[in-house]
């Protein structure tokens, strides 16, 4: 049974204006319809966002963010967006985007059926997604979710990238945790996979899968798994398409590989940089080279990767100056004919007039030509031909449908109604209900073989991760490990422990072994170290009596070798390392000990004035005390004790009496 004439939107007026007439797409997020505008009398596509996920004002707020995103790009090859509403009047409500329609086929329909693309044709279609990008990436933006699936190719030789959806802002907040991170594993950058980081090189990498897929025919990476194709996109490099399909020109070597360069800085910085350096490529390559049909490709390797790696010369990079400029707004048509060498079963069939049959040669010496059938025969036969081959392959081949939230049974009972071999697998999902579906491969809409297998997956509900143990992590260990398991960190506490350093992890809130919910904040319970005690002042004291004194206070003793002279008396404690006061219990006291104080030869300053004989003393190194008075004259020093040139400490006082 037809799952679109259970469609409850076919025939509703949305928000008083657009008719839904039919279904077109469904995918993770929305299903895509095709509609009446009835205000313009024009038919939009329909983007209704699904009832599980119009609750969720994170979702909703995506979709409107794609609806302001994209309707500030005026660009040809851009789906544009028309208007956003919500629709109220039945339950429940209805979130959506009203959008440019764009009849036609996706370019994964197009590699589906064609497999590999000649050089042209693949720069036909890659330069007006470059174009779209690279007047998002001038605009602040970046696309996020670049793969074939989003690349839409019309009848006329239009070329258009849709989906805006996980549009960001590249100055805004760009990180994700690894449960947030959105787009299909094929085209994801490492970046992508490592951090949730996005920029426009990210889109960058994504076209340089393109470019290699549509070189090749298939995917630079590929696994049984998403798990296996991330490790790739990881710890991989993309090999040159060359080493798939021989006999490609290097220089689409070196743009692949540049622009997929596991390394975001060795990449084109943007697509306006990758589409000038593409456009230098193609001026470069010859006719031949463009229009050759690829060969039989290499048999891949497991998991993904040819045959011995070819050394290329570096990538030159994008042309620079006015040249550079420009590309944005170059290609916006490739070349229909593509389109025309499609299968005449391909979603629409199309038909060519056959050729006029060749005239015959003369009969020697005149008379009429002569045909080798009547052309009445031949018309009649190719249109036979054509319909038949129509009629075969048109029913080998249908569309995936839609079961996004239903229950395993049942979506395995509808996939095997409508002829496929069904796959089930299961996965977290903190939004889709324990035991039913979060998605299919490949996804709802997709043309296949009816025999074709569609692997189902299905919901294990929302993941619980279990707090890590760490204690003695330092805090950015400690929350690298919160991350890697779905947790974030949600602040520190600090409490005093002394048998762990300061700034070390002692434990956490909620403790270690505790299983929560994904993203739960977690408290990290920091030390402060030991209390700090009281150090005594043990200067004076004989070395003895210190270190007596101090291991009672909890500290360990040391005693420098070498003494210094000080004011305290010899073989008694001068100083400590550290000085008295606060500090950390069962830290080690360095003891300095006394030489007692220096002696110095004390000037004899005698029938020198008051204060000549002061200026002597001091710098000596002596402190001076005056007796004495005189009322008329100039006051001499009449003697002085100690007396001069005997030995006294260095800094002690001198005393001088004056008349």
């Amino acid at each position: 049974m037809d799952v679109t004439l259970q469609d409850p939107l076919i025939g509703r007026m949305l928000d008083g204006r657009y008719r839904v007439e039919q279904r077109v797409a469904v995918g993770g997020m929305a299903t895509v319809y095709r509609g009446l505008d009835t205000r313009l009398d024009r038919v939009v596509a329909l983007k209704v966002m699904h009832p599980a996920f119009a609750a969720d004002p994170e979702f909703v707020g995506r979709f409107i963010r794609e609806a302001k995103a994209v309707a500030r790009l005026s660009h040809p090859n851009v789906v544009g967006v028309f208007d956003q509403g919500e629709d109220h009047s039945a339950v429940p409500a209805v979130v959506f985007l009203a959008m440019e329609y764009v009849p036609g086929w996706t370019l994964r329909d197009l590699l589906r059926d064609r497999g590999a693309l000649s050089p042209r044709t693949a720069l036909d279609i890659l330069e007006p997604v470059l174009a779209a990008l690279g007047a998002a990436h001038r605009a602040g933006l970046v696309h996020r979710d670049v793969k074939p699936e989003n690349v839409l190719l019309t009848e006329d030789g239009r070329v258009k990238v849709a989906d805006f959806g996980l549009v960001r802002a590249v100055d805004g907040q760009t990180a994700a945790t690894t449960q947030q991170v959105m787009g299909t594993v094929s085209y994801l950058a490492p970046e992508q996979i490592e951090r949730g980081a996005a920029d426009p090189r990210t889109d960058v990498y994504a076209c340089g899968v393109l470019l290699y897929e549509m070189l090749t025919g298939s995917k630079p990476h590929t696994g049984e798994s998403p798990m296996h194709v991330i490790y790739q996109h990881l710890s991989t490099d993309v090999p040159p398409p060359s080493q798939r399909v021989p006999g490609l020109p290097q220089p689409l070597d070196a743009v692949t590989l540049a622009a997929t360069a596991r390394e975001a800085s060795r990449r084109p910085a943007d697509a306006v940089e990758l589409l000038a350096a593409l456009q230098q490529i193609r001026r470069g390559l010859t006719p031949a080279q463009l229009d050759a049909e690829p060969q039989r490709p290499v048999p891949q390797q497991p998991g993904g990767v040819g045959a011995a790696t070819t050394v290329l010369p570096p990538f030159a990079g994008a042309a620079t100056g006015p040249a550079a400029e420009a590309p944005v707004e170059r290609t916006s048509i490739m070349d229909p004919a593509l389109l025309r060498e499609l299968p005449a079963d391909f979603v629409m069939p199309r038909h060519e007039t056959p050729d006029a049959p060749p005239v015959a040669r003369r009969r020697r010496g005149g008379g009429r030509p002569r045909w080798v059938l009547p052309t009445g025969v031949v018309l009649v036969l190719a249109l036979l031909l054509a319909g038949l081959t129509w009629a075969l392959n048109g029913g080998l081949y249908t569309s995936v449908p839609g079961v996004l939230g239903e229950p395993q049974a049942t979506a395995v009972r509808t996939l095997e109604n409508a002829g496929f071999v069904v796959q089930v697998r299961q996965d977290f999902s903190p939004t889709v209900a324990r035991g039913s579906v979060i998605g299919t491969d490949p996804g709802p809409g997709a043309h296949v073989r009816k025999d074709a297998t569609v692997t189902v997956d299905v919901s294990k509900g929302a993941q619980r991760p279990t707090v890590p143990s760490l204690s003695g992590k330092s805090v950015g260990d400690a929350t690298t490990a919160l991350q890697q398991v779905g947790l974030v960190v949600g602040g520190q506490r600090q409490q005093g422990d002394p048998t762990i350093a300061a700034g070390a992890v002692i434990g956490t809130d909620p403790a270690a072994g505790t299983q929560v919910a994904a993203n739960t904040p977690v408290t990290l319970i920091v030390s402060s170290g030991p209390q700090p005690v009281d150090l005594p002042d043990v200067t004076g004291e004989s070395v003895a009596q210190a270190t007596s004194d101090l291991q009672q206070a909890g500290f360990q003793v040391k005693v420098d070798p070498n003494q210094v002279f000080s004011d305290q008396d010899a073989g008694t404690v001068a100083s400590t390392t550290p000085g008295a006061g606060p500090s950390q219990q069962g830290v080690t006291v360095t003891l300095t000990v006394s030489k007692g104080q220096q002696q110095v030869t004390v000037p004899d300053v005698t029938g020198l004035s008051e204060k000549d004989a002061q200026r002597t003393l001091k710098q000596a190194g002596f402190k001076v005390r005056t007796l004495g008075f005189s009322l008329f004259g100039t006051p001499t020093v009449h003697s002085q004790n100690p007396g001069g040139n005997s030995q006294a400490g260095l800094g002690s006082t001198i005393t001088i009496w004056v008349y």
